[in-house]
């Protein structure tokens, strides 16, 4: 039987977009925001040879440096304020969340509740400025080395490192204001926003090799039935549910009682979403963030890192697999669905789970329930975004059209309208309750006839 609250989502329509005012609101100051993004990109680091940085990367584009501009949303290729992106702060906070499930004090941390929250929010900030820092310094070194630079020397390396941690910086105050003051997860919009913006010269790159002639017809046409095939199970594999019955007993309040009812408790297939492929790739970006523009000074201990790991390398492919594995358990077990929580919302609720006790044999079962899903939500994440990668290699094609730039692109936008409907559902919400309190109000009594005296 549906519900009222799924009936009235099933009967939301954009057209009440109009008349919610606190949802526009919302979408305009996410839009402007990620415009102020994209200009950042296009403000260049001071300093740097534009001609020889065009031409580095041309013959990088192939390579891990077309792996790094999709991250960065075309910023490394312009060597833009934002060159580094998000991903400073993305590696923080993998670092920061490990440590909390290994560190005590951490863990009491978690526990604290906001304070504790903002805490943990607070050392992840520290980190992003040390990682930052060290990837900016190593950064500029390598820039000097690859003859890219009009002016070499300290004052150009400490320009460099303190304009590239201000644009991280920046970068991460914007997702966090996207995510508290707008719509959708806005770490997660700012990489779907530069994957966005840079698709249309990665289609006319790739149709052009089709002119050419380095791509044949039939590769072509093979890639893009891929990307639709790709689109179509990421959206039916972010829709799955495993949904599990819960059942409410009688109960008294006051002289009435209530007959119990049943629900459902929905759990995802991929409970973590995107998270585990954009901090897989944050992972595999360290590494070679520093050494892209070194050219042929590159370390021999780092021109075999990046021999074995370059993108579809036996290595890199067996190392990502392990770390979206990993960080799928990790991030839904520790983030996405606490199965601590929701046994304890659950007893505190009076429901219950038929045949299991309320509690521990509760966060057990659903334990039991999360691991086996999440053996399908992991292979489904790594197919995605690994069997795209592997025929991206082969035929040379852009890295827009992977598996993982799929995979953000459609699980993002999926996301985004989940909330904008979500918003709007609430929307009518409060409309229906202002039209039960109007209805409900009393008339105003009538005045009293002056007393006689």
């Amino acid at each position: 039987m549906v519900s009222a609250a799924e009936q009235m989502a099933a009967n939301t329509s954009w057209a009440a977009l109009g008349r919610a005012t606190e949802l526009r609101k919302r979408i305009f100051f996410t839009l402007g925001l990620l415009i102020v993004y994209r200009i950042g990109t296009y403000i260049p680091v001071p300093g740097i040879d534009g001609i020889a940085l065009r031409e580095f990367m041309d013959e990088a584009a192939t390579g891990i440096g077309g792996m790094l501009n999709m991250f960065t949303g075309g910023a490394i290729s312009r060597m833009g304020i934002f060159a580094l992106g998000i991903m400073p702060y993305i590696s923080a906070s993998i670092i920061v969340q490990l440590l909390a499930a290994m560190v005590p004090s951490l863990q009491h941390l978690k526990k604290e509740g906001e304070a504790g929250r903002k805490k943990i929010n607070q050392y992840t900030r520290y980190g992003t400025v040390f990682l930052a820092t060290v990837q900016a310094w190593g950064l500029a070194v390598s820039l000097e080395a690859g003859d890219l630079v009009t002016d070499p020397g300290m004052f150009f390396r400490i320009a460099c490192v303190i304009t590239l941690v201000g644009g991280t910086m920046f970068l991460m105050w914007l997702g966090e204001q996207i995510t508290a003051r707008g719509v959708g997860n806005g770490i997660s919009l700012i990489i779907f926003v530069g994957i966005i913006a840079e698709i249309p010269a990665a289609l006319a790159q790739f149709f052009e090799q089709g002119r050419t002639g380095t791509l044949s017809p039939a590769v072509i046409i093979g890639v893009i039935v891929m990307i639709i095939l790709v689109i179509a199970f990421v959206v039916f594999m972010e829709r799955a549910l495993r949904k599990i019955h819960i059942q409410y007993p009688r109960r008294q309040v006051g002289m009435k009682i209530y007959d119990g009812g049943s629900s459902h408790l929905p759990i995802k297939v991929n409970p973590a979403g995107v998270i585990p492929a954009i901090f897989a790739s944050s992972l595999l970006l360290l590494p070679v963030t520093v050494s892209t523009f070194s050219g042929n000074q590159t370390s021999p201990v780092m021109s075999t890192i990046l021999a074995y790991f370059g993108p579809g390398q036996p290595l890199y492919l067996l190392f990502f697999t392990a770390m979206i594995v990993f960080f799928t358990y990790f991030y839904t077990q520790n983030v996405a669905f606490k199965t601590e929580d929701v046994a304890e919302n659950l007893r505190n609720q009076n429901g219950f789970i038929p045949g299991i006790r309320p509690g521990k044999r509760t966060e057990e079962y659903l334990d039991y329930v999360v691991v086996r899903l999440l053996v399908l939500g992991s292979a489904y994440l790594a197919a995605v975004c690994l069997l795209p990668e592997v025929l991206r290699s082969q035929l040379a094609i852009p890295f827009y059209f992977g598996g993982t730039s799929v995979l953000i692109v459609v699980s993002v936008t999926m996301d985004t309208v989940s909330q904008v409907q979500s918003h709007l559902l609430a929307h009518q919400y409060e409309g229906l309750l202002e039209k039960s309190q109007l209805r409900g109000k009393r008339r105003p009594a009538a005045p009293k006839a002056p007393s006689r005296r």
